[in-house]
């Protein structure tokens, strides 16, 4: 995918973070942690976010393998922390949404919200097998 188009994801992350109060970040990710978009971060915040988001789909993955007849597929992920909640979700073949949030957000408006925008514009975060032309420098 070109970078235009992830610019034009912009206003349906912007639309994410108004339909749900108490939303902080927002980062669209490739399986391999790249940031492709973000919302509500400085850049070197939406790349923090996206490596960590990248390396907790590669733990669930693993505990997902566990599981009787899994392959190791993460649909969400959600972490309850102190100060708020963090969000993961298959947005597409090896792309994810990845959402935090402060402790008072609702958990159900956020899931459900984010499912919502995952079926919009799910086919267009999907990213292709990183090959070594591909690849950044």
């Amino acid at each position: 995918m070109t970078q235009r188009r992830f610019k034009d994801m912009d206003w349906m992350l912007r639309d994410l973070a108004a339909s749900v109060p108490c939303i902080r970040h927002i980062v669209v990710l490739s399986a391999d942690g790249l940031c492709m978009a973000q919302h509500g971060s400085e850049r070197d915040s939406g790349d923090r976010l996206a490596a960590a988001a990248s390396g907790i789909k590669s733990l669930a993955q693993s505990i997902a393998t566990e599981l009787p007849g899994d392959e190791g597929d993460v649909k969400m992920v959600l972490l309850e922390l102190t100060g708020g909640f963090f969000y993961l979700m298959s947005a597409g073949e090896r792309s994810y949404l990845a959402v935090t949030a402060d402790a008072e957000v609702d958990p159900g408006l956020i899931s459900q919200r984010m499912r919502d925008l995952v079926l919009r514009i799910g086919e267009h975060l999907s990213t292709g097998t990183r090959t070594p032309e591909r690849a950044a420098p």
